[in-house]
């Protein structure tokens, strides 16, 4: 069963039994906990643990590759070397990219889906948002430079996109984003009081975040450790 994200405590708590229902109607042999351990899965990749305020914040946000060309000292004419010769014109599809990396909030990163998605559908005219959401071939598509989507990648912010990218239309609602980053801690804390009442402190969402944050520390100390 795929557990739908929510982008808004509210909508979480008011769905949360009845997707309990059809997580039992699904997984016959399963229980509650099974259910909670899927939903602190679900909405672990859009928190971190703060040591400062020894708790869990909102980090919704993605690493990707921010793709340019190279310096070319004829740009534009570049592109057509060799046209003499009857050969094709290079355009900036044939061009190797450069590439760093960058981070970029699930906002920015959904505007940027749903622009590939758009410029797709007005192309071709056949099909809406949602039927492209998860296609390769619009999905890694690329004109010029700009953001270069990994596909691999791509298939961890499906939930969210499913959740906020609009049916039609051209861009991401900011107060829906907004609500969410809001949201999330709490929602996250919801999850984590009903593993708690089962006796499963370990499998919260806090207490994995805090010891992956421990840990990153810990590896961060011991390089900084090995190259002095």
């Amino acid at each position: 069963m795929e557990l739908p994200l929510y982008l808004s405590f509210n909508e979480f708590h008011n769905h949360y039994y009845d997707n309990l229902e059809k997580w039992f109607e699904e997984y016959h042999n399963t229980s509650e906990t099974d259910y909670l351990k899927a939903l602190a899965e679900l909405y672990s990749p859009y928190l971190y643990y703060n040591f400062a305020n020894d708790r869990l914040q909102a980090d919704a946000s993605i690493q990707i590759k921010d793709c340019f060309f190279p310096s070319y000292d004829k740009i534009g004419l570049s592109f057509c070397t060799g046209c003499d010769n009857g050969k094709k014109p290079k355009t900036s599809r044939n061009m190797n990219h450069m590439f760093e990396w960058k981070i970029i909030t699930m906002m920015e990163y959904a505007q940027h889906i749903l622009d590939k998605i758009n410029r797709y559908i007005f192309e071709n005219k056949d099909k809406d948002v949602m039927s492209l959401i998860n296609d390769y071939d619009v999905i890694t598509s690329r004109e010029g430079a700009g953001y270069c989507v990994n596909y691999n990648q791509h298939q961890s912010t499906l939930p969210f996109l499913k959740a906020y990218l609009p049916i039609y239309g051209q861009t991401v609602n900011m107060a829906v984003y907004r609500d969410f980053l809001f949201s999330i801690v709490q929602i996250a804390e919801y999850i984590d009081h009903k593993l708690k009442e089962l006796g499963l402190f370990e499998s919260t969402i806090y207490a994995k975040l805090k010891s992956d944050a421990k840990f990153k520390v810990q590896i961060n100390h011991q390089f900084l450790t090995l190259c002095n």
